[in-house]
């Protein structure tokens, strides 16, 4: 198996933890975990996944994520396509094996972890607030800004993050979603938010999916612009 390879293997593993860990706790525990233990489940994959395929792929499990560091010049064109194939086929194998569960236990599929906005989509369920389609999207394209900003400081190899890049990381996606949950279940991910999209029974997941696909690109294509012209250091530099 060649390099790319074993990095798109390693993509699709790990984004499939990230759903099946994250949006398997809001489904399964949301209600006794809550937000904050819903926050700290996406936190915790995220950590995992660093420190177990960090070294193969570099543990991107998001597009957008792949899409800043794409824009940063830190990967092709070509890798950026794949890597988000192989992400958004692994958050849909999660969320297939989420649903199958769910189906198998006589659960409600309902809402089924999907990103969406508004009263009309949550039916006024306890702790989601009225956001508009503009809210949303500025909340996801400025949390996904800050969430690449820390990812591409972390990972900087002038940065000294070093080894605790992961734990910086799952960190500050924690701290996402607990801002963000409240109001459009925070994705910062498009393919967490195709894959729980797709499974969804509700109807306003689809309509409202394209907001969690161009809101986070848009931050991450600003992080990547930023931090390649203001941030980034040559080796001439200290």
């Amino acid at each position: 198996m060649d390099a790319l390879t074993k990095k798109l293997v390693a993509e699709c593993i790990g984004t499939f933890t990230l759903v099946a860990g994250g949006c398997g706790t809001a489904i399964f525990a949301g209600g006794t975990v809550s937000f904050l233990g819903v926050a700290i489940a996406f936190g915790l994959t995220v950590v995992a996944m660093a420190y177990g395929i960090g070294h193969i792929s570099g543990a991107h499990l998001n597009p957008a994520v792949s899409f800043g560091a794409f824009v940063g010049g830190r990967m092709s064109g070509k890798e950026f396509g794949l890597y988000s194939l192989a992400q958004i086929v692994g958050g849909i194998i999660a969320a297939a094996i989420l649903y199958l569960i769910v189906k198998e236990s006589g659960m409600p599929v309902g809402d089924f972890a999907a990103n969406g906005y508004g009263n009309e989509f949550y039916k006024g369920a306890a702790g989601y607030q009225d956001c508009t389609a503009l809210g949303a999207f500025l909340i996801e394209a400025v949390l996904t800004f800050l969430f690449l900003i820390v990812i591409l400081g972390a990972t900087d190899k002038f940065g000294g993050a070093g080894n605790n890049a992961g734990l910086a990381i799952g960190l500050t996606l924690t701290l996402i979603h607990l801002v963000s949950i409240p109001l459009t279940n925070t994705s910062v991910n498009p393919a967490r938010s195709i894959s729980q999209a797709l499974f969804s029974e509700n109807a306003l997941a689809m309509n409202q999916l394209w907001v969690f696909i161009l809101a986070p690109l848009t931050g991450a294509a600003l992080a990547g612009i930023v931090y390649k012209n203001v941030f980034t250091k040559n080796d001439k530099e200290k």
